[in-house]
This record gives structure tokens, C-alpha cells and sequence, in this order.
């Protein structure tokens, strides 16, 4: 491992496999171990043979030179912009009380008063600042590398630094197998008060077109959380049937994005099979992406999709936005596992790849 590149502090995992003969599938993929076993990229094999990068992502030099110290890189917020980070213990935004010179927020989840850091917030003159996406985007993660298309890690989160309550392991799996791309996390409360648990994953797809108004996106899902802006994108508490609406994409082909600008969380998610997915299609570019999920606990995916970006952002994960937040009204499930002492919660995605035409 010596002679291999090193991010976080530990090396980068390649993982590799042929994808099925005659259909596009899932070649590689590059892992970082020492930023939360987040996905750098993976690539795709179409027929006849091309290669194609599957995720909007620096090439591994600038990646590092992005993510090791790197100036904007607080809190690790560098790992959710490409690629595609694990988001752990909470996903999405967590709202708070902002404390004075310190770059945290003062918040209150499940009761408990913790200390988050205020790693993002609105760009707009006194837009408000919140925690963002958990707290492994930056933590190195202890791996083994099983077989070539294989690898795992283990993570003694404790209870991130003071930050969450209980205490937390956390173990990774990243497979290769017949073309498509697979991850499995497993949470278990080691501690002896609850654990609430949020978990998802955030994969910007590449657009090989580089035309995002044509990209199509396939959710079947009823409901749409109203947020207050595209700044700051807070939850109003109001969630909105998406059924004719403009946020409408559970038809069999979904619909095209337009301009449509989207940033926004939906929920009452319908599974088939026992499975709920969300697919991105790129007519123009001949390729799509289908991610399935078997896990239950998965309640929301994010979409985050600028017209003028050549990638769509797909995020399954447990919560909605800020889910301990005042807007919620009690009848509300925002998605939080809680765990009991011993308790344990697992997240399952399966990712592939689609050939599409226009």
C-alpha cells in the first residue's frame, strides 16, 4: 500500500470487475477509506467497450489537493460537493442556535443539547447557518480489502467527538458484482442511552450529454417537504402531494427536469418489490442510473439539480431536513432511526447502469 496515492492520511482503495458481456455495467470504483468511505468515482462499461466516469468528480490529484487541508474544507464539507459521501449520523441539515466565535451551533436533538459545527448555511447576506450532512466526512475509516472488488471498514465512532449522543459503531461494505455497484452500512448503538440515526449517501451523476434539461428523473414518491428558499433550503414542515404538480416524476418514464430548478427532499416513497428507487436518465448521452434501496428505514431522497451544472445529486436516506426541528408537526416521521442500547439499523443501496436513448 505504500506506492498508493493516500487521502485523509490512509490510501485509496480501486476496486475492479468485468461487467456482463454485451450490457453496460460497473467496471470500477475508486474509494477513499480516510474520508468516511466515501466513492470518488466509478466507471461504466457501454457496449461496444467505451469507459465512462459515472460521477461529477476531480480526478484523484485534485481531489486530494481538495480534500487534505484544504481551505474550504471545514468540517469536511469538500466531500459532499463531488463524488458521492457517506452521511452519518444525520443527513441533510440540522438547525441551531449559532454560538459566538466558534463555528458551531448550539442544537437539540432527541431532547439532548449538543455542539454541531456550522459547516454550511445560505450564501445570501445573513442567510442562516446550520450543520450539514453528519459528522465522518472527514473521519479515516480502518479498511480491509478482502478480494479486487471488495472492500470493508469498521468505524468506533463513540460519540463523534462529544458531538451526538449514546455511542456508535459503524461498518461499511463497497462491492463489485455483475456490473452493478453496492454499499451496505450497519449502525449499532454500543452505548447506553438511545441513538438516533440518520444515514444516506450523496453520488452527483455525470451527464455525459453535459445537458441537464434534458436529464430525466424517475421518483415515485407522494410527497415533497416545502422549503423557505434555494439559499438556505429549510423545511417549512409542510410536506406537498407531488401527484400534477411540477415535482411530479413517478410516471413510468418520469419526467424531463427542464428548467427546473431543484433542491428538494421527497418522501412517501413508493416500493415495489420491497424496494424503493430513484432513477436519472441522459437521453442525449445514452446512459442512465438506477439506484434500489431494500432498506425500510430509507425515508427521503434528495434531489439537487441546478439547470446549469452537468450532473444530477441523487441522496436515499433515512431523514428529512432538520428532522428534530420545531417546524415538524408531531404526527410527522422524519425519518430517525432510534436505536436502543444494543440496537442496530442497516442502509442498503444498489447502484446501475442504464442504456437509454432519445
Amino acid at each position: 500500500m505504500g506506492d498508493m496515492p493516500q487521502i485523509g492520511g490512509a490510501p485509496v482503495v480501486t476496486l475492479k470487475a468485468d461487467a456482463p458481456p454485451g450490457r453496460s455495467g460497473f467496471v470500477e470504483a475508486t474509494i477513499l477509506p480516510g474520508r468516511g468511505m466515501m466513492l470518488l468515482q466509478a466507471r461504466v462499461r457501454r457496449p461496444p467497450g467505451d469507459i465512462l466516469d459515472a460521477l461529477f468528480a476531480p480526478p484523484v490529484e485534485e481531489a486530494a489537493r481538495r480534500l487534505d487541508g484544504g481551505p474550504d474544507d471545514f468540517a469536511g464539507n469538500q466531500a459532499f460537493l463531488f463524488g458521492g459521501a457517506i452521511l452519518a449520523p444525520f443527513a441533510n441539515r440540522i438547525r441551531g442556535r449559532p454560538l459566538r466565535e466558534t463555528r458551531e451551533i448550539e442544537a437539540h436533538v432527541d431532547g439532548r443539547r449538543v455542539r454541531l459545527p456550522r459547516n454550511w448555511g445560505g450564501k445570501a447576506p445573513g442567510a442562516e447557518e446550520y450543520a450539514m450532512h453528519g459528522l465522518i466526512l472527514d473521519a479515516a475509516v480502518p479498511f480491509e480489502q478482502p478480494g479486487p472488488e471488495r472492500v470493508t471498514g469498521r468505524l468506533e465512532a463513540g460519540d463523534f467527538g462529544g458531538r451526538w449522543p449514546s455511542q456508535t459503531e459503524l461498518a461499511f461494505d463497497w462491492r463489485l458484482n455483475d456490473g452493478a455497484l453496492s454499499l451496505r452500512i450497519e449502525a449499532v448503538n454500543v452505548g447506553a442511552e438511545v441513538l438516533p440515526m440518520g444515514i444516506g449517501w450523496h453520488p452527483y451523476f455525470a451527464l455525459p450529454s453535459g445537458d441537464r434539461r434534458q436529464a430525466r428523473l424517475r421518483l415515485a414518491a407522494a410527497l415533497r417537504a416545502e422549503v423557505n428558499d434555494y439559499d438556505e433550503v429549510l423545511p417549512t414542515g409542510r410536506l406537498q402531494r407531488t401527484r400534477g404538480s411540477v415535482y411530479d416524476f413517478g410516471g413510468e418514464t418520469g419526467a424531463a427536469l427542464g428548467d427546473l430548478h431543484i433542491d428538494d427532499c421527497f418522501t412517501g416513497l413508493r416500493r415495489e418489490g420491497g424496494r424503493a428507487s430513484v432513477e436519472v436518465h441522459d437521453p442525449a448521452g445514452g446512459l442512465g442510473f438506477r439506484i434500489d434501496t431494500p432498506s425500510p428505514a430509507v425515508k427521503a431522497v434528495q434531489v439537487f439539480a441546478p439547470p446549469d451544472r452537468p450532473f444530477v445529486a441523487l441522496e436515499p436516506q433515512f431523514n428529512l431536513a432538520d428532522p428534530f426541528g420545531e417546524v415538524w408537526p408531531a404526527e410527522v416521521d422524519t425519518g430517525m432511526a432510534r436505536l436502543p442500547p444494543g440496537g442496530r439499523t442497516s442502509y442498503e443501496v444498489r447502484l446501475c447502469a442504464l442504456a437509454v436513448g432519445t
